[in-house]
């Protein structure tokens, strides 16, 4: 079968493309994803989040290499395999990151076409925000963005005990000025998930011009001379081939480097180490990695007002019956940014995500009682990692070389120590005095510089932004250019948060989207 394009990957950017390209409906479009349908219960009802940790079946499941810096531990790292991708099984915060962000990634790949002045156009566009139109926010796109229904009581209290640490309170993350803390907007409508499967593939699938295939799993992109022609795929085991104008790969920071190694792109002398043909010499494939790297600290709590034992039923059931309640929280309902005393411009440097919950290791180990968590990250890591192939099968999941808090002079580390600094600062206000009951981490033992970097190589997890492994740009490293076309192979794309040349001052969703956003603007020019 020919198709105009073929989109591998129906994530955050892959259905906004399937939408936006099958507007013309003289352009056959095939997308495909890995995974299956946005089918369970727990994806759609917000609070589901908790539940989605453990199910594999929504999720890739991927685990770094053994991480030097962290004790030689390798790190969980979940990604969305299903309709939707990561936005639908995220925190669904709804954070685009500093304006000087977009205005670093225009300088650095020599392209003012992604300034903050030129990519705002596409934010707005993508979102249907209840608050309504303005200059910073739209008002009817098809990413529903919203307040949140529901709060947990300790939420007013971190955004209270933060204004008593000095740090300012804030109604607008998006706003004129990021600094702040404050309740987030999430990735929501009418109190349900509002993924990008939900939100753009939804309103696009009666479209004939439109095939969504779940299940199908992309094996290699076609290359011929110098030209992408399609791509073979296995679906319900069977090998088929998709012939194609032009190929847009949206798998993400960790499955678009590894499926144009699996094409023969890449650097060469490592896909020749696999065995593989090398269509093209591009040794920007896979380098670059960026995460940020969390940590958390826990505080007991003397009151049983938390999400540690809740009455899964009752909150399922509200849900279902009125679209209130507890099941419609993202669970981290506040958070905050802040510009430390270690900025190195003028922009917030640490991002803070408050959980009244006990979440310890992702949340995959129940701790008893009852307690609440601050996460704390640095915003702009200078550590770098990369990706790379285990061998020439595409079943075979790739090795995932975060890197963390490599860099040599140790800026990552001090960062990471000042957020446990700045975290245990805000629960000690008077604000927490009476639900504060014993530190559970660090620990109270744990105070000297040298003992909370044991804690940090210890329990510090990636909060689930990945970025960068096929990074724009026009210098020797790139993988794609300023319009994300694949650099030495017509009719070849990538749109993810791979292209990232690096993080954004916050969470990726929303980045992701816009960059979906302008390329269905470059490709429908080109």
């Amino acid at each position: 079968m020919t198709y105009d394009y073929v989109i591998v990957g129906a994530g955050s950017a892959g259905c906004v493309l399937a939408n936006r390209l099958s507007e013309d409906p003289n352009q056959r479009v095939l997308l495909l994803e890995a995974g299956g349908r946005d089918w369970h219960p727990f994806i759609h009802m917000p609070a589901g989040i908790a539940q989605l940790v453990g199910k594999k079946g929504v999720n890739w499941d991927y685990y770094t290499e053994p991480e030097p810096q962290l004790g030689g531990r390798r790190l969980w790292w979940p990604r969305g395999k299903v309709l939707g991708g990561s936005s639908s099984i995220n925190a669904m915060c709804y954070i685009r990151g500093d304006a000087r962000d977009y205005d670093e990634w225009a300088q650095r790949i020599g392209d003012p076409r992604w300034a903050w002045n030129a990519v705002l156009p596409h934010f707005l566009r993508s979102e249907g925000n209840t608050r309504g139109a303005s200059a910073l926010h739209g008002a009817d796109g098809l990413l529903g963005v919203s307040d949140l229904r529901h709060h947990n009581p300790l939420s007013q209290v971190a955004i209270d005990a933060a204004r008593a640490a000095g740090i300012p309170t804030t109604d607008d993350f998006n706003g004129p000025a990021q600094e702040g803390f404050g309740y987030y907007q999430v990735t929501q409508r009418n109190g349900a998930r509002c993924s990008t499967a939900a939100g753009y593939l939804r309103a696009a699938r009666g479209r004939p011009n439109l095939t969504v295939r779940t299940r199908a799993v992309t094996q290699r992109v076609l290359i011929s001379g110098s030209q992408a022609t399609g791509v073979d795929y296995r679906h319900h085991g069977r090998l088929k081939r998709a012939e194609a104008r032009q190929v847009i790969l949206c798998g993400g920071a960790i499955n678009s480097p590894q499926l144009l190694m699996l094409s023969g792109i890449g650097p060469a002398d490592h896909l020749r180490s696999h065995g593989l043909r090398v269509a093209l010499d591009l040794p920007g494939v896979g380098a670059n990695l960026q995460d940020h790297l969390d940590i958390c600290t826990l505080q007991r709590c003397t009151q049983p007002i938390t999400y540690d034992k809740t009455n899964d039923v009752a909150i399922a059931l509200e849900f279902l019956l009125r679209r209130q309640g507890i099941g419609t929280s993202n669970v981290a309902e506040v958070g905050g940014f802040v510009r430390t005393r270690h900025a190195e411009d003028g922009r917030c440097d640490m991002q803070f995500h408050f959980v009244p919950a006990q979440l310890d290791d992702h949340g995959r180990q129940r701790l008893p009682g009852f307690g609440y968590t601050l996460h704390a990250c640095a915003l702009r890591p200078k550590s770098r990692g990369h990706i790379a192939l285990r061998s020439a099968d595409p079943g075979e999941k790739p090795a995932i070389h975060a890197n963390y808090l490599s860099d040599a002079e140790g800026y990552d580390l001090k960062m990471l120590i000042e957020g446990v600094r700045l975290s245990r600062g805000i629960f000690a206000q008077d604000a927490f005095g009476p639900y504060r009951g014993e530190e559970i981490l660090p620990g109270v033992g744990v105070r000297e510089d040298r003992d909370i970097e044991a804690f940090v190589r210890r329990k510090a997890e990636t909060i689930y932004h990945p970025v960068g492994t096929c990074r724009m740009g026009s210098d020797a490293g790139a993988v794609v250019d300023a319009e994300l076309r694949v650099r030495g192979i017509a009719g070849l794309r990538v749109v993810d948060a791979s292209v990232m040349p690096c993080l954004p001052g916050g969470n990726t969703n929303a980045p992701t989207v816009m960059i979906a956003e302008k390329a269905a603007d470059f490709i429908r020019a080109a």
